[in-house]
């Protein structure tokens, strides 16, 4: 049976955020009436969050609350009043490296705030639950990547912390028969992209001629995957039933080295490369076995990277405000 999402309210957590901005702007432009939710904390750089708010806030069916997920009684009174038929989490802490200096507040947000989340759904009756995780659950594991794989050695508290929200997710379902979909990313960009992440860092130290930073030799790999494809997807996922886990891929790596061509290429500027030691908790490779969200969901990524690194520079490029963002 599937979802229908006309005239229905979504409540979409890190609305603020990448994947949680160009997903709500999906939901609206589609009609239906979105719940925001965001802490707006200050891992990157805010003025890019509240920027993605602003765009959102011109459509008269968005509402925003700055709440956090972690504060449980905060986010009840939202629910309470806005009802929502469905609940997309996609707030969380972000970022690998940093996970490892900060762990506590990685689990704080991204199993705690998910355990919230899930609770709240129990009590207010709210059947439909979609989960955003990540590709670096599946580290050590044989490529192509596939949902059925053991996903139990994660090398970060960040993966780590994922993992605790997906058994929670299983657990929800197992116990009260919710529909709940963990959608598993891979290496997201495009226009409006975290500053932390490498695109957006090489964009920006190559307009300004500073050096750009490599860890390792620059042929590792990674499933780039464009933002509107992810949102496409996630908001797809609303209308299985059970519980499901899906890839979010592009299913064609590329190396950084390749990334970087491309971006000196409609920069018309060459990169200053500065080569690092690898960190611990990088994975050399990425890429996504996305059959099954093809087949269940019926979703083919786009984009490539081509076409998709082209947008993000032009995006760059007319939004003279990220030139102040320091990278």
């Amino acid at each position: 049976m599937r979802m229908n999402k006309k005239k229905k309210t979504i409540l979409v957590t890190g609305a603020a955020g990448f994947v949680g901005w160009k997903t709500c702007e999906f939901l609206l432009n589609d009609g239906i009436r979105v719940i925001g939710i965001d802490n707006l904390n200050n891992y990157y750089d805010i003025r890019l969050k509240k920027w993605r708010i602003s765009q959102l806030k011109n459509f008269k069916n968005f509402k925003f609350y700055k709440h956090d997920i972690e504060n449980v009684n905060a986010v009840k009174d939202v629910v309470k009043v806005s009802r929502p038929k469905a609940v997309i989490n996609l707030a969380a802490r972000a970022g690998v490296r940093y996970s490892v200096e900060n762990p506590f507040v990685y689990a704080r947000t991204n199993t705690i705030g998910t355990l919230n989340l899930l609770e709240l759904c129990r009590h207010y009756g709210i059947n439909k639950f979609i989960l955003a995780s990540t590709s670096s659950l599946y580290a050590g594991q044989r490529m192509p990547f596939k949902e059925a794989l053991a996903v139990n050695t994660p090398i970060s508290p960040y993966a780590a912390t994922k993992k605790g929200a997906e058994a929670l997710c299983y657990t929800y379902h197992y116990l009260f028969d919710m529909d709940i979909c963990v959608v598993r990313y891979f290496t997201v960009y495009g226009p409006a992209g975290r500053p932390d992440m490498s695109p957006f860092k090489f964009i920006e130290k190559i307009r300004r001629g500073l050096p750009i930073e490599i860890y390792g030799d620059g042929l590792q790999k990674r499933d780039f995957t464009y933002i509107d494809d992810i949102a496409r997807a996630t908001i797809k996922a609303l209308t299985v039933n059970g519980y499901n886990i899906f890839n979010l891929g592009n299913s064609k790596p590329h190396t950084l080295a390749k990334l970087i061509s491309l971006i000196e290429h409609q920069l018309g500027k060459k990169a200053v490369k500065k080569y690092l030691k690898p960190h611990k908790t990088d994975m050399r490779a990425t890429w996504a076995d996305i059959s099954r969200a093809n087949k269940i969901l019926g979703w083919v990524p786009q984009t490539c990277v081509v076409e998709g690194i082209k947008e993000t520079v032009k995006w760059h490029c007319d939004n003279s405000f990220v030139n102040s963002i320091a990278v």
